[in-house]
């Protein structure tokens, strides 16, 4: 939080004059005057401003909200994206990197195969490793503390954010472990936080339509929760775009703001546009194209005023979005651009382009009049521009 004493006098007054001007425009919207005057919004809040039709004015409350809780600071990470398989029991309709364990294109990585790619992305600047996989049917939990082990021994240094609470969920059914002695066991052995996937879409109307053979959306906020018990923080993710209606959206967010009030756990939201393409949501016609940009924007806002007072950072994944339109969603209520996305693989198997440079994505900031900065997995400061 921003102590306003502390900001510069020219920029109170910029902020007060915003908010003075945003409260004469929003009188057709009780919600909207709510977020404006900081308070948190109610699920019937949330279903007023996804229809809310003033696009332009729901991105200016979110962004105004969001420099008075951040600043003007964009924030990212030198992130290495490591796939350690693509086998998966799963057979999920919204994914394109799946496959099963006698494709000709499935693999497995080594620990040792690992720790060579961790040692290229060090050299490449990484400060952290985000590890997920597929749901492999024969891995033990064994090969996943290996894993942990090998990274921390040779790079002490480097965060391990690794498997989502669907993989623990699926290991702890596969090895018959609880999913807390799981957790226990990955952190002793060197995990040091977890992303956000496998979150998808909590509502189980919406869910058991874009996933197969994975945890309900109540089993992923419990396995989070425990993680978040034992010290290990996470990132939490929001797919959208796909065949999901506003109170799906909605319901998910306040199961984020529910859970973050008694764990303050979670470290960022990353609102994840679907792409449709090699997908069976794609062949099935039922998400035959990307939702449009204007539906970006108002979802990026949405999570600003519906997590105002409880999550601070919102992430703008600029792999799915493409720079320029995170460049617009940056000012519609993001202060995040996740990383730079080495050798990120599930994006890239639906078509997107998915590596930038640590000055890449500075530059970007820089071009919206915003203040670049380099970030470890926790938010610390690395490097400034």
């Amino acid at each position: 939080m921003i102590d306003y004493l502390s900001l510069q006098t020219k920029e109170y007054i910029m902020i007060k004059m915003s908010l003075n001007m945003l409260e004469q425009l929003s009188g057709d919207s009780q919600a909207l005057d709510r977020a404006i005057a900081g308070e948190e919004l109610s699920y019937k809040d949330g279903l007023e401003l996804m229809k809310y039709d003033n696009l332009h004015l729901l991105g200016a409350v979110a962004d105004t909200s969001r420099k008075k809780l951040i600043g003007d600071t964009v924030t990212f990470a030198a992130s290495y994206y490591m796939n350690y398989t693509n086998v998966c029991a799963a057979s999920c309709q919204m994914c394109a990197f799946y496959q099963k364990e006698d494709d000709d294109g499935a693999y497995t990585l080594t620990p040792q195969e690992i720790e060579q790619r961790v040692s290229i992305a060090k050299q490449m600047g990484a400060t952290e490793v985000h590890i997920v996989g597929g749901f492999h049917p024969k891995l033990p939990l064994e090969y996943y503390e290996d894993m942990m082990r090998v990274i921390k021994k040779n790079h002490p240094e480097l965060n391990i954010k690794a498997l989502t609470a669907a993989e623990i969920f699926y290991l702890s059914k596969l090895t018959k472990n609880s999913t807390r002695e799981i957790l226990s066991r990955l952190r002793d052995a060197g995990l040091d936080s977890m992303p956000g996937g496998g979150a998808e879409l909590f509502h189980p109307d919406i869910r058991g339509k874009i996933v197969r053979g994975k945890c309900s959306g109540q089993q992923w906020l419990d396995v989070i929760e425990e993680a978040h018990g034992l010290g290990i923080r996470s990132n939490v993710t929001m797919l959208y775009g796909h065949i999901e209606k506003p109170e799906h959206i909605i319901d998910h967010l306040i199961k984020i703001r529910e859970l973050q009030k008694r764990t303050n756990g979670f470290i960022t939201l990353i609102p994840l546009k679907f792409s449709p393409d090699n997908t069976e949501l794609e062949q099935e016609c039922l998400a035959s194209n990307e939702c449009s940009s204007i539906y970006d924007l108002r979802v990026i806002a949405l999570s600003r005023l519906m997590l105002a007072n409880a999550l601070n950072n919102i992430s703008v994944y600029w792999v799915a979005y493409g720079k320029k339109l995170a460049q617009v969603a940056l000012s519609n209520g993001g202060n995040d651009l996740v990383g730079t996305a080495f050798s990120e693989e599930i994006y890239r198997a639906a078509g997107k382009p998915t590596a930038s440079s640590v000055d890449e994505l500075a530059t970007l900031v820089k071009e919206i009049g915003r203040h670049p900065v380099q970030r470890d997995t926790h938010f610390k400061i690395v490097r400034q521009f």
